[in-house]
């Protein structure tokens, strides 16, 4: 048989190849994907005919006479969840979970299923992974008993679709998308195609019916979502779980939300009976600061609507090579390339033959340019082996010329520090005018070469 007669009946029985990497799709198999450029990736899948419903027509409405969603939301009782998805799970909605294997996803989960069936709500638990006994034993270490909550180990989609249907819960949770899979889809679990069913299948039964349905999703090693990016687009909120496996700390954000901000963050600690919320996560990252070490500066930053403080640590050494070594954890590496070009130029510090190690204390993350002046004043302090003052809180943006730029909501950072005892902050000059009457003192500076002559 020629290749021509081969691929034509591959269209009769509708045989198509899907990339499992990028989700390109083929009517013939191919060794190398020319989109992604991987080899080996296309896997078979049957192609099933899609046909308008007899009698179904789509109608237009005017804008004004659509419908708002309601305003109920479905409120965990898990504060720091409640704030990342915006006050609440909106019923009908589509949420993913991503994380690493072991951060917490699944414990998440249950608690969440717990506090809504301890108010009335009835909970789907569907798991693919594990065993009824595994998820139970993981229900008696976090205090999770409650009748309100059904347990289903199934990983056949049309299983699962049709006792949501039955049950009509409240939240269906599916742990995990990737090992969900449709009996007309010939391809294994965890591939592109099924992937990408299922979550179309689920998304259908969350908007239908109005069941509110979390899904769990593996990350791959580079961090991100297993699956086909459609995915992402598919759903109504992405929430990332972060943190490092080896410490306590854990961190909700949201990268998507249809209903509320992807400013958001919740702060948790894994205990052995499971996730506890932080309310004051300043407390916690600044609870073990050492007194009077060099190149450490607490800086204030922005998470949303919650100001958070965090310990910049820096450290500056000669180096024993030719080339000097950057490295850092929690900063931005490019972020930190500028502020020493900054410190070098602007206030004639030789930076050049120095290793620089820069790290945000406590496994968080600072993205934000308000933390700019902290991180420098934290190298200059290693780089004079000169220690700043353990009560003072550094909050401002960098500019190339060694300006100080000012930095949005600057009253409710100098609350925060405030609150947990500081005396000073130290910010940009240009945001004065917006601090209100507080007992901390304020000093305004406006250049670099000012602010470390102040220090």
């Amino acid at each position: 048989m020629s290749c021509k007669q081969t691929f034509a009946k591959e269209r009769d029985v509708g045989v198509r190849y899907v990339c499992q990497a990028c989700g390109f799709a083929s009517g013939k198999w191919l060794g190398r994907c020319p989109t992604c450029e991987g080899w080996g990736t296309l896997v078979e899948e049957p192609e099933t005919p899609r046909r308008r419903p007899a009698g179904r027509t789509a109608e237009p409405v005017a804008l004004p006479d659509v419908q708002p969603l309601p305003e109920e939301r479905l409120v965990t009782g898990i504060g720091e969840l409640d704030r990342v998805l915006g006050g609440g799970i909106v019923p009908g909605s589509l949420v993913l979970v991503g994380g690493d294997p072991g951060i917490g996803k699944s414990t998440l989960a249950l608690m969440m299923a717990q506090q809504l069936a301890v108010h009335g709500r009835r909970v789907l638990y569907v798991s693919g992974e594990e065993s009824p006994q595994q998820t139970k034993m993981r229900a008696d270490r976090i205090g999770a008993d409650s009748r309100g909550i059904l347990l289903l180990a199934e990983t056949e989609l049309e299983a699962v679709l049709d006792a949501a249907r039955r049950l009509r819960p409240a939240l269906l949770v599916v742990d995990s998308i990737q090992t969900m899979y449709r009996l007309d889809l010939g391809s294994a679990p965890g591939s592109v195609g099924q992937v990408r069913e299922c979550a179309a299948a689920l998304l259908q039964l969350a908007k239908t019916e109005g069941i509110a349905v979390l899904l769990i999703g593996h990350v791959t090693k580079e961090g991100t979502l297993a699956g086909p990016r459609v995915l992402e687009h598919t759903v109504d909120t992405v929430l990332y779980f972060e943190g490092e496996r080896h410490q306590a700390y854990r961190i909700l954000r949201a990268q998507k939300n249809r209903f509320g901000s992807t400013n958001e963050i919740g702060v948790f600690e894994m205990h052995a009976d499971g996730l506890r919320e932080i309310p004051n996560p300043s407390a916690v990252f600044l609870g073990d600061r050492p007194p009077d070490a060099t190149g450490a500066a607490v800086v204030c930053v922005l998470e949303g609507t919650r100001p958070l403080l965090v310990e910049v640590q820096a450290l500056v050494s000669p180096t024993a090579f030719g080339t000097p070594r950057r490295a850092t954890s929690g900063i931005d590496y490019n972020r930190l390339l500028l502020l020493l070009a900054v410190l070098e130029k602007r206030a004639g510090l030789a930076l050049g033959g120095c290793d620089v190690y820069v790290n945000a204390a406590g496994g968080v993350r600072v993205e934000e340019p308000a933390a700019d002046l902290g991180v420098l004043l934290a190298l200059a302090s290693s780089y004079r082996n000169q220690p700043l003052d353990p009560k003072t809180v550094f909050c401002g943006e960098v500019g190339l010329s060694g300006e100080v730029r000012g930095v949005p909501q600057f009253g409710r950072r100098l609350q925060e520090a405030a609150k947990l005892g500081f005396r000073r902050v130290m910010g940009p000059r240009a945001s004065l005018a917006a601090a209100p009457d507080t007992r901390i003192e304020v000093v305004g500076v406006g250049t670099v070469e000012e602010a470390i002559a102040l220090l």
